[in-house]
């Protein structure tokens, strides 16, 4: 009986001691985070980043995303409905991580519709279609260019022309650049005010802007 009671406390020490490393790993990389966000608060936003919202808003988010991401797609919802919620306090801003295959060339395909004023409209169509072109298992990103003409007055062959300038290319490189230097190695990646997440969650990221709202 005695050795079943010592057998039981073991267990239970055992199960607090994990606990307790596990929450101050957590805690520790959660602070070593905040530490180079801090010291790279010049990086956040370059003057070509994708931005909507007040230029003056309380709030800004800084989203690191990859357009073949899964999450990104289930996040873009998100973030649009907190937008509409808080139309004049918070913005978002843009950065690429393109960690996929295939992002690099989307992400030339949004960078060529920005430059006729259709950003937004194609990263929506994009997020909608990518369970076809984006599918991990077989993905086909061949099918955004029937998806493309969907978008009212996109001209699809300047796009075709456009998305190989050097313009683009050196985008991509500073935004990989960037997030090598903030350590972003998972998307979508959330800051919040420069502040990153203390971990990954909509209900954090929430949180953390309504943190902010209320200074």
């Amino acid at each position: 009986m005695k050795k079943i009671v010592l057998i039981i406390i073991s267990v239970v020490l055992l199960g607090a001691l994990y606990f307790f490393a596990t929450n101050t790993y957590k805690d520790s990389k959660s602070k070593e985070a905040a530490n180079i966000a801090k010291e790279n608060a010049n990086i956040f936003i370059r003057e070509y980043s994708p931005t909507i919202g007040k230029a003056d808003a309380k709030v800004s988010i800084v989203e690191f995303f990859d357009p073949e991401c899964e999450t990104c797609r289930v996040f873009h919802g998100f973030v649009k409905n907190i937008l509409d919620e808080y139309p004049d306090d918070v913005k978002l801003t843009l950065r690429y991580a393109p960690f996929h295959k295939n992002s690099k060339g989307i992400v030339r395909i949004l960078e060529a519709a920005r430059l006729q004023g259709k950003y937004w409209q194609t990263l929506d169509l994009l997020y909608y279609y990518q369970p076809q072109w984006g599918n991990h298992h077989n993905p086909r990103p061949e099918l955004v260019w029937d998806y493309l003409p969907q978008i009212e007055g996109l001209d699809i062959e300047k796009l075709k022309a456009d998305m190989h300038s050097e313009k683009i290319t050196k985008i991509i490189e500073q935004d990989i650049a960037d997030l090598e230097k903030l350590q972003v190695r998972k998307t979508p990646t959330f800051f919040v005010n420069e502040r990153p997440l203390p971990s990954f969650g909509y209900k954090q990221l929430l949180n953390l802007i309504e943190e902010e709202l209320a200074k």
